[in-house]
């Protein structure tokens, strides 16, 4: 009898978990904890920390991740780079360039937060890591989710699970990471500056700004082209104004739909034995590090271009230059009313805020382009 009772265990999964799988699960509760009790980008975490729980149930009785299996077949559009694009399309059809192309020098801000990509590369580069995993490592940066996955996907899948938890983890604590640097970097009458209001932007601007930014993009940087592509057909979609049903369905359903089986396909991903190697502390550290730049680039530029402007820029904008779209510019908003309650900075932070947005996916062309 006794023999039978072990038999029927080692047929169920709790003869086959590692103290690996138990740490990943302690890893999935705090991305929930993190995502309900803190409400922090509720949307990505739950559906990574649902995936590193069906990833890390032994996989030889589930057979899940295994040719054939159900997550076999959804990790096809992670693999192929099938799903950051799509999602690209979704971020399109939300995003409002307006405010962007009614302030058009605060472009140059959505750049300079990009800095951090590139000093992370190095960096990532003189620790040890190779070319393509330092330029995945650094495009986290970017505070781009999608991005960071689209080139872990063509540059380094085996540290696919690491990088972009890190990136989304981060771009989740952008309310805890952005305030003390941009106090740090800005004096109370920085932070207290005030914009004249933006000028109208005529339907017209709106509707040639995607296809001009396709054409040169794609001429500039061929390989940003599936990223910058779907994002500004699906704003120019937005903008013509009577395609109602194809903006519903990239923003809603495609989107949503998109967004969950990515983040499930990237935690399921994150399995011990892949995840829980020494390098992925050095990824959490570097991915830090590069926010961090990518932060402090956009204030400090901002500052810089206070040296030549009439108009002064509140350089609290310069930190929403990340990707992190609206996030960033809220708490750049959030920062400003604690100086000055009557202050209003949000749609100027949008300008680098979606300026960030197209940069990203730039930097993430060259080195596709110049590493391929």
């Amino acid at each position: 009898m006794i023999q039978g009772i072990l038999q029927m265990l080692q047929q169920t999964a709790f003869s086959h978990f590692t103290v690996g799988n138990l740490i990943m699960f302690g890893v999935a509760a705090a991305l929930l904890y993190v995502a309900v009790k803190k409400d922090a980008e509720p949307l990505l975490l739950v559906p990574i920390a649902f995936g590193i729980v069906l990833g890390n149930i032994p996989p030889q009785l589930t057979q899940i991740l295994d040719e054939g299996g159900l997550l076999w077949y959804l990790s096809y559009g992670v693999i192929k780079g099938i799903y950051p694009p799509l999602i690209f399309l979704g971020i399109g059809a939300l995003t409002d360039f307006s405010f962007m192309l009614s302030y058009p020098i605060t472009i140059f801000l959505g750049g300079a937060a990009q800095i951090g990509i590139f000093t992370t590369f190095m960096l990532a580069r003189a620790m040890g890591f190779t070319l393509k995993q330092a330029a995945t490592i650094g495009v986290i940066g970017g505070a781009d989710g999608p991005t960071t996955i689209y080139v872990a996907s063509r540059f380094s899948p085996e540290i696919l699970s690491a990088v972009a938890i890190a990136a989304y983890s981060y771009i989740a604590l952008i309310p805890i990471l952005q305030p003390p640097v941009s106090k740090l970097l800005t004096t109370k009458k920085e932070r207290m500056i005030r914009m004249g209001p933006p000028r109208k932007v005529s339907k017209l601007e709106r509707i040639m700004f995607p296809i001009l930014v396709t054409i040169v993009s794609a001429a500039l940087v061929p390989q940003s082209l599936p990223l910058v592509g779907m994002l500004m057909l699906g704003n120019l979609l937005r903008e013509v104004g009577n395609v109602k049903r194809l903006v519903e369905a990239a923003s809603r359903f495609i989107l949503d739909t998109v967004t969950i089986i990515l983040m499930v396909c990237v935690g399921a991903s994150a399995r011990a034995d892949v995840f829980l190697k020494p390098e992925s502390l050095k990824i959490f550290g570097l991915g830090a590090f590069a926010f961090v730049c990518s932060l402090a680039g956009g204030i400090l530029f901002a500052k810089f271009m206070n040296l030549f402007l009439k108009e002064k820029i509140n350089p609290l904008i310069g930190a929403a230059g990340v990707s992190a779209v609206p996030n960033s510019a809220r708490v750049a908003q959030k920062l400003a009313s604690e100086v000055d309650p009557t202050n209003f900075i949000l749609m100027h932070a949008m300008s680098p805020n979606v300026a960030g947005v197209i940069s990203s996916a730039v930097a993430a062309g060259v080195f596709l382009t110049l590493l391929k």
